[in-house]
């Protein structure tokens, strides 16, 4: 019976999560009433007790109602459920433990007006068919829906954080059918370091335009690997992050990133250094990237963002996106150069709607003729160019409806070209 009981408060406890702000600010107060009323209770307790010891004669069975009336109050406060530390989140019954739990239900259509590159619903320039392509498909999932879990717990020198976050979009390899469960974040934090998997120390989230396409541009950083990063923030001078992450596949050392960043009334700013490694069959060549990053508020609803990456080679193609692979000649492994850039303007314009507008680009510093492009082949990138102009609109509270125009153009070494014109239309339903 006992576990029956705790299986129902679990239970209960897992239904508040979706009860609006109002029913948790209700809760917070029952249970700030039911302290009260403990110590109430304790004091006059105490008071009875003193008053025993002066008249012996008193009756014991009134002390023992009092315990009875006590248990009673403190057996509620124990399994009450309250508002936690982190918004929208709830206190764990019994615990310190702070639990959110966060996510969507989302469907995609894209309608491609030109040719569809293989391997991706979402766009994927670098392998646009080439030429005046007409053939575009049209394609719809729901396998970018999500969901996660965020707990935090207080201690002596600060509170230990948690994250897991899954979706239903691995990569399976080209043409094939995604929807396996993902996991996308999973690390634990406490006292400035942070130890497991979650976005790249080196990638500039803060100044990643938003769009409704799941990928984005290419010309910055998407990447979350295993890590381990310690962050020593001061707020008079700046945040400075070091990171061991997870290598590219094949490597034997593990990539090493240094970070500053800083904050100010109009906006924020940032620089970011990595050493990596490339490993091909036995050989291996460490190559080093460097990035800038901004954000500006223009007004109190719009914000402009741009980023700057500069990479020696990119094994995973994640830590520039748009970046041609290492290549193996003879015995030595042959890096290619590449600049990104993505700029964006975001701007609310009320609750409801909110737009964005982006570009990202990038150039390879090789050319037709170079040992690079021998070893890699004429059909390597060497120019990226891809826009987006959406916005969202939320009809009512948690639902979200996305419409996107995209397009691009793929140019290689050799001058051919490849075209990108397709409308991403999306619809998001949130809960917490």
């Amino acid at each position: 019976m006992k576990k029956l009981n705790h299986t129902f408060l679990a239970l209960m406890a897992a239904g508040l999560c979706s009860l609006p702000p109002a029913a948790f600010a209700q809760t917070a107060k029952d249970f700030e009433d039911m302290r009260n009323e403990l110590k109430a209770l304790r004091a006059e307790l105490n008071a009875l007790k003193a008053q025993q010891a002066q008249t012996p004669a008193a009756p014991a069975a009134s002390a023992s109602a009092w315990n009875d009336r006590i248990e009673a109050v403190e057996l509620k406060q124990k399994d009450a459920v309250v508002l936690g530390d982190i918004p929208g989140s709830f206190r764990l019954p019994g615990s310190e433990t702070s639990i959110r739990v966060y996510g969507y239900a989302e469907a995609n259509m894209v309608k491609d007006f030109k040719g569809t590159a293989p391997g991706d619903t979402f766009t994927n320039l670098m392998e646009q068919p080439l030429g005046d392509t007409r053939n575009g498909k049209t394609s719809l999932t729901a396998q970018t829906s999500r969901f996660g879990f965020e707990t935090s717990t207080p201690t002596g020198i600060g509170t230990f954080n948690t994250k897991i976050e899954a979706d239903f979009y691995a990569y399976c390899g080209s043409e094939c059918n995604r929807n396996r469960l993902r996991l996308r974040h999973a690390y634990g934090e406490y006292a400035g370091w942070l130890i497991g998997q979650t976005w790249s120390t080196f990638m500039d989230v803060d100044n990643l335009p938003e769009t409704v396409d799941f990928n984005g541009p290419p010309g910055a950083t998407f990447r979350r690997p295993a890590q381990v990063r310690y962050t020593y923030n001061n707020p008079d001078l700046a945040k400075f992050q070091f990171a061991i992450e997870e290598p590219t596949d094949g490597a034997k050392g593990p990539n090493l990133v240094a970070r500053v960043d800083k904050g100010f009334d109009w906006g924020n700013l940032n620089a970011r250094m990595m050493s990596h490694e490339q490993r091909i069959d036995g050989a291996s060549k460490r190559g080093v990237g460097f990035g800038l990053g901004a954000g500006y508020k223009l007004t109190g609803t719009a914000t402009l963002m741009a980023q700057y990456t500069r990479l020696d080679g990119d094994g995973d193609g994640a830590y520039l996106v748009g970046a041609n692979y290492p290549v193996l000649d003879g015995g030595t492994v042959r890096l290619d150069k590449s600049h990104g850039v993505v700029l964006g303007l975001t701007n609310a314009f009320n609750d409801k709607l909110r737009a964005t507008v982006s570009l990202g680009m990038v150039r390879s510093r090789h050319k037709l003729g170079d040992a690079y492009v021998n070893a890699y082949g004429a059909e390597g990138n060497h120019k990226l160019y891809q826009w987006h102009a959406g916005m969202y609109y939320l009809p009512i509270p948690n639902v979200e409806l996305g419409s996107e125009l995209i397009g691009g153009r793929r140019t290689t070494f050799d001058g051919q070209r490849g075209d990108m014109l397709r409308l991403n239309l999306q619809a998001r339903y949130l809960f917490n």
